[in-house]
C-alpha cells in the first residue's frame, strides 16, 4: 500500500472513530434523566473541543516523539507549526486526535449526573494533555517501552477502552452513586434512562463504527 493510500485508509478510520462521539452522546444521553441531557451532551463536546487544543499543543508530541527515559515519553514539539508542515503527518494526528478524544469520552458515562460541568472539564484537558499522550506513546510510539518488549494493541483495547474504563471507574468510586440511588434502609432505587429509543440507535452507531 502506498502512502497516499494507507493515508487516505487512515482518515477513514480517523471519521468512523469521531462519529463515535454521537454514539456515546446519544448513549449517555438516553440513559440520563431528561434534566441531565444538556449537561451530558456539552461533556461529550468538550471531550473534543477542549481534547483537541491542549492535544495540539502538548500531548501529540508526547505521544509520536522518539521517546526517552526508558522509552517512557516523548519530548514535546510543535513540528505542526513548522514553516510549510514539511513532513508533518497529519493523517497520523487526526486518527491519534479522534483516539484521544474517545478515550475522554468514555469516562463520562461512568459519572454522569454528579460531576460538575466545570470540573468534568478539567478532568478532560488533563487526560487528554498528558494521560493519553504518554500510556499511548508506551504502546504506540516511537521506542515506547511496551513498543520495544514487543506489546500489540488490538484497535486501541488495552489504550483506548482500559485506561477509559479505569478511569471511569476512579472517578465513579470517587463520586458514589447518584443522589437518590439509594434508599435510608439502603435498598436500590431504579433511576430511569428518559430517551431508550435514542440510546438504542447510539449503541448501533457504536458498533457499526468500530
Amino acid at each position: 500500500m502506498d502512502s497516499v493510500s494507507f493515508s487516505i485508509w487512515f482518515l477513514i478510520g480517523a471519521i468512523l472513530v469521531f462519529f463515535m462521539q454521537c454514539g456515546f452522546a446519544m448513549v449517555e444521553c438516553g440513559f440520563t434523566r431528561a434534566k441531565n441531557a444538556g449537561n451530558i451532551i456539552m461533556k461529550n463536546l468538550m471531550d473534543f473541543c477542549i481534547g483537541a487544543v491542549v492535544f495540539i499543543f502538548l500531548g501529540y508530541g508526547l505521544l509520536v516523539n522518539p521517546h526517552v527515559a526508558g522509552g517512557f515519553i516523548g519530548p514535546p514539539t510543535l513540528g505542526m507549526f513548522g514553516a510549510g508542515f514539511d513532513g508533518f503527518d497529519w493523517s497520523s494526528f487526526v486518527f491519534q486526535l479522534v483516539f484521544c478524544a474517545t478515550c475522554a469520552t468514555i469516562v463520562s458515562g461512568a459519572m454522569a449526573e454528579r460531576t460538575k460541568y466545570s470540573a468534568y472539564c478539567i478532568y478532560s484537558g488533563i487526560i487528554s494533555l498528558c494521560i493519553y499522550p504518554i500510556e499511548a506513546g508506551w504502546a504506540w510510539g516511537d521506542g515506547g517501552w511496551l513498543a520495544n518488549l514487543g506489546f500489540i494493541d488490538f484497535a486501541g483495547s488495552c489504550v483506548i477502552h482500559m485506561v477509559g474504563g479505569i478511569s471511569g471507574l476512579i472517578g465513579a468510586i470517587l463520586l458514589g452513586p447518584r443522589i437518590g440511588k439509594y434508599g435510608k434502609d439502603g435498598n436500590s432505587r431504579a433511576i430511569l434512562g428518559h430517551n431508550i429509543p435514542i440510546a438504542a440507535l447510539g449503541t448501533f452507531i457504536l458498533w457499526f463504527c468500530w
